[in-house]
């Protein structure tokens, strides 16, 4: 039997001017992640949101888990703003980070705060770079476009990535759940599903549509 897939509807993509409409449909198709892609133009070529934005709709209670993904250079001096401001998981880039030590000092905050840890690798970043954080962490996002817009291609050699870490997973007894963010619809859903995938992140292939659940269910369908 396979596992139910869970999906995390990204934000960048809804309709800003209706945002509490655009959060009740993903709890009315039954999801339970809403994905944050927090850009700063410096570590990405792309400026998004940032707390206020988090602050605003935590205090919506929409009961959605606030999956906040932090495209941005210095993911240590801003985890604390979006610990504060109601991040449920908080994902850092290992490509942001200097230092190996600088690493260890932001997942040793975030376990403190007892929010859920994860990192996140860009498309041309090896497994191995983060192999020695796996034990640490709750959740591992790959990135299967470059980070920084919505809407690009699938990247297939997010494949096997995904495939790597289930198999380091699996080898080492560990318990990280996987993440994959970029070009994700009904043709690639299967694929990263089929490659050992917990949560799939998905933007516009979701927002600015009218099927909403219906596109919710054609990601889910595992046939």
């Amino acid at each position: 039997m396979k596992k139910p897939l869970s999906i995390a509807p990204s934000l960048l993509s809804a309709d800003f001017a209706h945002l509490a409409d655009e959060i009740n449909r993903v709890s009315q198709a039954g999801l339970h992640y809403l994905h944050f892609d927090v850009m700063d133009g410096h570590f990405v070529p792309n400026i998004s949101f940032g707390v206020p934005i988090l602050k605003a709709i935590n205090r919506l209670n929409s009961g959605l888990i606030n999956d906040v993904h932090l495209m941005i250079s210095d993911p240590l001096k801003y985890a604390p703003d979006f610990i504060k401001a109601g991040a449920d998981i908080i994902t850092f880039h290992v490509e942001a980070c200097a230092t190996h030590e600088e690493v260890i000092s932001l997942i040793n905050l975030l376990k403190k705060a007892k929010v859920q840890i994860g990192v996140s690798l860009k498309p041309a970043t090896p497994v191995q770079i983060i192999e020695r954080y796996l034990a640490m962490v709750d959740l591992v996002l790959v990135m299967s476009v470059e980070p920084g817009f919505g809407g690009q291609e699938f990247m297939p050699n997010a494949l096997e990535k995904i495939r790597e870490l289930v198999k380091i997973k699996q080898a080492n007894d560990l318990h990280f759940v996987i993440e994959v963010d970029g070009g994700i619809n009904e043709v690639t859903a299967p694929l990263v599903r089929a490659s050992g995938v917990d949560i799939i992140v998905a933007g516009s292939y979701l927002f600015g549509h009218t099927d909403f659940k219906k596109r919710v269910e054609l990601l889910q369908n595992d046939e």
